[in-house]
């Protein structure tokens, strides 16, 4: 049997764990012609969500027409405009009809297309020489999508990447175009939460309340724990309820932390699986990850680190600039402490949540956190 804990592309529903929920109500609101702003921490599962939205969404008959794009390798307003022009064309085979009207659209920009040997995706390089060019032609890819005889959803990854652009216009000029769609649903999706909150719930910025939230938090550890007990009894091995817990709780039910300890355990299983036997895999998954461990030190500063260190000993930390805490772990004076805090966040090490209207931290790398913890 194939191992049924995936951990990188989705594959199938019935490899996918919960997020009914989430899934109702994001075909909800496109259905509806409301825009979604999707806010994950890293590797939680959000693009796998997408994937999945998109899954149902064909297999069930939904009539809308779903688009993906990732813009996180994006570094301008040409790049983006590629990326969806390639998107668009991979949607619409040029055999198709809208596919046809498509091509014939994106001649006028004299482009070269060739295709990846590996997955035969569609690869563009297109002739646009001034900022004027690259900014029409988004608005007529937009229009191009808006006019035709289906319901499109375009879902938008790592969105919070557009203010990486050199143009500083790019937020208004999408909000610009994006009012004049009728027929186009947008799902903005992003990791960075600071970022992706700032462009959509401050008042001075184009997209200021434009869209409907949903944080995609924790699966539930009984929905889990019911995954993982079903997927390890249908290659007819035992896994004790102490065992699971355990993956659950070592994990702290992230998910991409979560499925990968259960790919290594069942990989390594035969015919049970005992708490025992998982803290083996999880000290295993620890000495082959050293190596990365030990280059994020080489590029932070010895503060920096410490403050990890700091945070990974508490699993949350809260409070990080009172006394208390900052003698705890000899880590300076609270103005220090919050530059390492803004540059740990940049780097995407350290994820900064809420609690009670007050932020909570903790490492974005689970396994990380883990060997920090036992290692100083």
């Amino acid at each position: 049997m194939d191992n049924p804990f995936i951990y990188r592309a989705y594959q199938s529903k019935e490899l996918f764990c919960d997020r009914q929920k989430e899934l109702q109500k994001l075909i909800e609101n496109a259905l509806s012609g409301a825009d979604t702003t999707l806010i994950a921490q890293r590797r939680i599962g959000k693009t796998g969500l997408i994937y999945r939205l998109f899954d149902e969404i064909k297999t069930e008959g939904i009539p809308l027409t779903p688009i993906y794009i990732d813009i996180f390798a994006t570094r301008s307003l040409e790049d983006l405009v590629k990326v969806l022009s390639e998107a668009i064309l991979s949607e619409f085979p040029e055999q198709t009809s809208i596919g046809k009207r498509f091509s014939k659209f994106i001649r006028s920009l004299r482009p070269m297309i060739s295709y990846d040997p590996l997955t035969s995706a569609p690869q563009l390089q297109l002739t646009m020489q001034t900022q004027q060019e690259k900014e029409q032609t988004l608005g007529q890819l937009l229009t191009f999508l808006d006019t035709q005889d289906t319901h499109v959803l375009l879902a938008i990854d790592e969105f919070q990447q557009i203010r990486n652009y050199p143009e500083n216009n790019v937020e208004a000029l999408l909000r610009t175009h994006i009012q004049r769609l009728n027929n186009v649903t947008f799902l903005f999706c992003g990791s960075k939460r600071h970022l992706m909150l700032d462009i959509f719930s401050s008042e001075r910025n184009p997209f200021y309340r434009s869209t409907e939230f949903l944080a995609l938090d924790k699966i539930s550890a009984d929905a889990y724990a019911e995954f993982i007990q079903q997927k390890f009894r249908q290659a007819d091995i035992d896994i004790d309820t102490e065992a699971v817990n355990y993956i659950l709780d070592w994990t702290r039910r992230h998910t991409y932390f979560t499925q990968r300890l259960c790919h290594t355990v069942f990989n390594m299983a035969e015919k049970s699986v005992n708490v025992d036997f998982v803290k083996q895999a999880a000290a295993g998954i620890l000495q082959s990850d050293t190596i990365v461990f030990n280059q994020y030190q080489q590029i932070l500063t010895a503060g920096q680190w410490d403050f990890l260190i700091a945070v990974a000993k508490e699993g949350e930390a809260r409070q990080i600039t009172s006394q208390k805490f900052l003698q705890k772990y000899k880590l300076g004076n609270a103005s220090s402490v919050n530059r390492m805090v803004k540059s740990l966040i940049e780097k995407d090490l350290l994820n900064e949540d809420t609690e009670n209207g007050k932020p909570v931290y903790s490492l974005n790398d689970v396994f990380l956190s883990r060997w920090l913890a036992s290692k100083y």
